[in-house]
């Protein structure tokens, strides 16, 4: 393989989705040096049926950063109903409960990736695209990052790597590990069409075959919902007027009548969690440094918060790979994604069983949640901003 030379930049970020796409114009508007490195091609297509639920916070993040234009299409999020199946109890979260004007809004993939990439170009971010990273090593003093691409292979140092991206590079790092839990269910995303309008409200129903979202999407919604691999397979073969009458049944008719359900696409779903973000002048953010189950559509959010706490960490340091810069990153960290992690896991926990009496419990939390005015504001406020 042909050998080019090397290159050197203060920061040199692997991944140019929506995370690490952030914290390169972060760290850029903050004066540092920033090569960002992407296996997609420039012009290439995005490929990618998601709908990003993205809360206020994580909307004013990207706006701050030049990410989110005024003609960027997305459908804003005034509350978010909550509720199980089967069982009375709901709590109703709304923008007033934490003094915002909307609690979030929904955009899609290609969408928010396309804005990006013109304010990574807008900033002048060198994007190395179409480039692969094939090793990431730390040194006392500089961290090197080998590259591949159609020209070859080549070296990029600096004085700080972050990775934004899972796969295995982060657990070839000393001291690091990667903790995991095979949820062994899918997510199931389609767009859905109800008699109703969606009027910008968000749905979180904890249905008997597992829990769904139906986001607002436009004038239809977008529908995750959490099967088995079985059935998450059976609704994607399935006629669609079968899997619309299923849904009609584990939704309810808050929304009217299921009127169409279109195109299944289905994921594997999986917790993952690094032991440590950070190992000697490698930084670990978004997918690189946890995934986890989408109920309550906390994933990305943790993510954008951590480029954020990453370049505010690194605000003033004048060596960005500092021990003392990443281990501040590091602790300002901890208690927000253990804790979203946590939560995340202990719904599934929470809402799997349906033995009557932990229904009956869940119902009074439930209506619990919407008559107190203080808890109900703590907890759309997490949401938003995060612990």
């Amino acid at each position: 393989m042909q050998q080019q030379t090397n290159e050197h930049a203060d920061v040199v970020i692997i991944g140019g989705g929506p995370v690490g796409a952030l914290a390169a114009l972060r760290l850029a508007r903050a004066g540092r040096e920033v090569t960002l490195v992407e296996a997609r091609g420039r012009d290439e297509a995005v490929r990618d049926a998601r709908a990003l639920a993205l809360s206020w916070h994580s909307r004013e993040l990207l706006r701050e950063a030049g990410a989110w234009p005024e003609d960027l299409p997305a459908s804003l999020i005034d509350s978010v109903h909550v509720s199980q199946q089967g069982a009375c109890g709901r709590t109703l979260l709304q923008g007033e409960d934490v003094g915002l004007p909307h609690l979030g809004a929904v955009v899609d993939y290609p969408a928010l990736v396309a804005a990006l990439g013109g304010a990574l170009e807008r900033a002048g971010v060198r994007v190395l695209w179409r480039h692969r990273v094939r090793t990431v090593k730390s040194l006392s003093h500089y961290a090197v990052v080998t590259v591949t691409s159609d020209a070859g292979e080549s070296v990029l140092t600096c004085r700080l790597a972050v990775m934004a991206e899972g796969g295995a590079l982060a657990e070839s790092l000393p001291g690091v590990k990667r903790l995991s839990h095979d949820y062994r269910q899918c997510a199931v995303l389609a767009e859905v069409r109800t008699e109703l309008p969606p009027k910008g409200v968000a749905y979180e129903r904890f249905a008997h075959d597992g829990p769904l979202a139906l986001l607002p999407h436009g004038d239809a919604y977008m529908l995750v919902w959490t099967r088995s691999a079985e059935d998450a397979a059976r609704l994607q073969a399935a006629d669609d007027a079968e899997v619309a009458a299923a849904l009609q049944q584990a939704f309810g008719e808050r929304q009217g009548r299921i009127l169409s359900v279109g195109p299944r696409a289905a994921f594997p779903l999986a917790l993952k969690q690094l032991n440590r973000v950070v190992s000697g002048r490698v930084a670990m953010i978004g997918n690189a440094a946890q995934t986890m189950h989408p109920v309550a559509a906390q994933g990305l959010n943790l993510g954008l918060r951590d480029a954020a706490g990453l370049s505010a960490a690194l605000a003033g340091a004048a060596d960005p790979g500092a021990a003392a810069a990443l281990a501040a990153y590091a602790a300002a960290r901890r208690v927000d994604s253990h804790a979203v992690v946590g939560f995340t896991h202990g719904l599934i926990k929470l809402f799997d069983g349906h033995h009557p009496v932990v229904s009956a419990m869940r119902s009074v939390g439930l209506s619990a949640l919407d008559a107190l005015p203080p808890l109900r504001r703590k907890f759309a406020s997490h949401l938003v901003f995060g612990v």
